[in-house]
């Protein structure tokens, strides 16, 4: 996000925001884009071929050729900040058996005649309070899904080790930490470093009477590293795509910036 884009919002800025305050802000944000959302971005995603696809992120990192997830036949998934389930529809097809979440019921709503079509359940929960058994799962992954958008990134780790089996897998794919330091803008503008890399509030917006609208959360690449660990994870990779999309524009990434600069990192983890 970046102020040019709204210039009707009465306040934004970096600060520190809660997590019950983040919360509720991101259900009612999603809830309130979820159309528009995908209207804009469902091709990218993989809402026009058939099975969909999974995308780690804007520089078009599909999972197809990254294998980050490994073979999928006859596993249990879980993804959480699903939105429309492109992903988890992508899984059913190639024989997991998953499970799509997500905080906002207005993006399951946008999904869920292809993931009932596919056979793919759709939960609506908060990644940090998972409704599910201890040691549920085989795999749990996001792709931009919750991380970004909560204060305490620790508890959705937590809850992703407690649903993991051991032996499992865990990926997630959030903003690069390095584009914190840029500006939110495709063009050259958006290449020269104006905020420090260092700095952990959080972006926020809000309305004309101070309730927060929209927040999204800054960690560094060491940090991520310290939860995936203190969440009691083995790092196995931290993979940073290289641009792959074309003449793609998607908010502040393009080719012009990707080309030059990571805009996603994928966390990939297993758990002992």
């Amino acid at each position: 996000m970046s102020t040019e884009e709204l210039p009707d919002q009465p306040s934004v800025g970096r600060r520190s925001v809660g997590a019950s305050e983040t919360v509720a802000a991101q259900r009612r944000w999603w809830d309130a884009e979820a159309d528009g959302y995908r209207r804009e971005h469902g091709a990218f995603l993989g809402d026009d071929r058939e099975g969909s696809d999974l995308v780690w992120g804007p520089e078009g990192l599909r999972e197809a050729d990254a294998g980050l997830l490994g073979d999928l036949t006859g596993r249990t998934v879980l993804e959480f900040g699903a939105g429309a389930a492109q992903c988890a529809r992508w899984v059913a097809a190639r024989g997991g058996r998953v499970v799509a979440s997500d905080l906002s019921l207005g993006m399951l709503r946008e999904g869920s005649d292809a993931a009932h079509a596919a056979g793919v359940p759709l939960v609506q929960c908060d990644a940090r309070v998972l409704p599910f058994a201890d040691d549920s799962f085989d795999v749990v992954f996001t792709s931009y899904g919750a991380l970004p958008f909560v204060s305490d990134a620790d508890a959705v780790l937590a809850e992703s080790a407690r649903v993991l089996r051991p032996g499992g897998r865990f990926a997630a794919s959030v903003p690069h930490p390095l584009r914190w330091a840029l500006p939110d803008v495709p063009g050259p503008e958006g290449l020269t470093a104006i905020h420090s890399y260092f700095d952990r509030r959080a972006y926020v917006e809000a309305d004309e009477h101070g309730v927060v609208t929209y927040a999204e959360h800054h960690r560094t690449v060491g940090d991520w590293v310290r939860l995936l660990v203190g969440a009691g994870f083995m790092v196995r990779d931290l993979v940073e795509p290289e641009w792959a999309a074309g003449d793609a524009v998607w908010g502040g990434w393009s080719r012009l910036r990707g080309e030059l600069l990571p805009g996603t990192l994928v966390l990939v983890a297993d758990l002992p």
